[in-house]
C-alpha cells in the first residue's frame, strides 16, 4: 500500500470515528422473563466519556412520544445494539406527565 492511500485511509477513519461517537436512538433492552412491562420504552446508545447525562435524558425526551417524561430506568454494556464507539445503552421509561 502506498503512503498516499495510507493516509487517505487514515483520514477516513479518523472522520468515520468522529461521527461515530453521536449518541443516537436504538431500541431498548428486552424485558427480562417474567418482569412486568412497564410501558413505552426508549433506549439511547452513547458513549459515556463523551456525552453528558442531561444530553442523554435530552434525546430520550425527544423520542417519548405524546405528553410524556422519560424517566431513565437501566443502562447495559451489551453491545447487542451500540457499537464500541458508543457502547452505553440507557433504557428509559416514558411515563405520563403528572397533572
Amino acid at each position: 500500500m502506498t503512503g498516499t492511500r495510507l493516509a487517505a485511509l487514515l483520514l477516513t477513519a479518523a472522520a468515520a470515528g468522529c461521527s461515530g461517537l453521536t449518541p443516537y436512538a436504538t431500541g431498548p433492552r428486552p424485558l427480562a422473563l417474567g418482569e412486568q412491562n412497564p410501558g413505552p420504552r426508549v433506549a439511547i446508545c452513547y458513549n459515556a466519556l463523551k456525552t453528558s447525562a442531561d444530553k442523554v435524558q435530552e434525546l430520550a425526551q425527544k423520542e417519548c412520544l405524546g405528553d410524556t417524561v422519560a424517566e431513565q430506568g437501566d443502562t447495559d454494556y451489551r453491545l447487542d445494539d451500540c457499537p464500541l464507539l458508543t457502547p452505553a445503552r440507557a433504557t428509559f421509561v416514558c411515563k405520563p406527565k403528572s397533572k
